[in-house]
């Protein structure tokens, strides 16, 4: 059976990656910001579905942005996927190969107007981006794919303030076209099972935003 490292497996998109992935025949392994990583006999795959918004914490735009969020901000979402892929490459190495996904923003990939404009956010994403696809280049040759999911605006508990903004909610046939609506975290699990399980797919980019970044 293979073996997954689910992060954040006690959030909405967490939640419901564990949940795809136990369905799909995977023994899974939920753990969650700050926990260690588990000791196990076989990794085939992590799937980093953690994070956190800074905007109580004080993010906002670069000139307001307090540093403390900035902070807190990255080292939520930025450098605790280091640190997980840290911990699964060697066992991923061991087992002969595997993946590693991790859960980015559509704001690593456009400007957030002054709806969005939280950038200690927008970073610690785009960040993301960036490592995991340069991870992607060097593990190839340890056959271990790295893949990128980007969701738009989904329907979780750290969306909230979005689901309760009148002005965001008439905004949605705009932002995200295809439904006028908030995505699912099934949405988004059913993409990180496919970037999971797809063999030849690596350093991949995808979308989960209903349109967001096609306009």
């Amino acid at each position: 059976m293979s073996v997954a490292v689910v992060t954040g497996s006690r959030g909405g998109i967490g939640g419901a990656t564990v949940a795809a992935f136990a369905a799909a025949g995977f023994d899974v392994h939920g753990v969650d910001l700050g926990d260690e990583f588990p000791a196990l006999e076989r990794l085939d795959a992590l799937v980093c579905a953690h994070g956190i918004s800074g905007r109580s914490l004080g993010d906002g735009p670069v000139d307001t942005c307090t540093e403390a969020a900035w902070e807190a901000v990255l080292d939520s979402n930025l450098t605790s996927v280091f640190l997980y892929a840290k911990s699964a490459i060697g066992p991923l190495r061991a087992n002969g190969g595997g993946v590693i996904v991790a859960v980015s923003s559509v704001l690593a990939l456009v400007g957030g107007d002054e709806d969005f404009a939280t950038h200690a956010y927008a970073a610690s994403k785009a960040g993301v981006v960036g490592l995991v696809r340069a991870m992607a280049v060097t593990y190839a040759r340890d056959r271990i794919r790295c893949n990128v999911v980007a969701p738009g605006l989904v329907a979780t508990p750290m969306s909230r303030r979005a689901q309760d903004d009148p002005r965001i909610r008439a905004r949605l046939r705009e932002l995200q076209p295809l439904t006028g609506d908030f995505g699912t975290p099934d949405d988004v699990a059913t993409a990180c099972l496919y970037l999971a399980t797809a063999p030849f797919v690596t350093g991949a980019v995808l979308t989960v935003d209903g349109g967001w970044t096609a306009r």
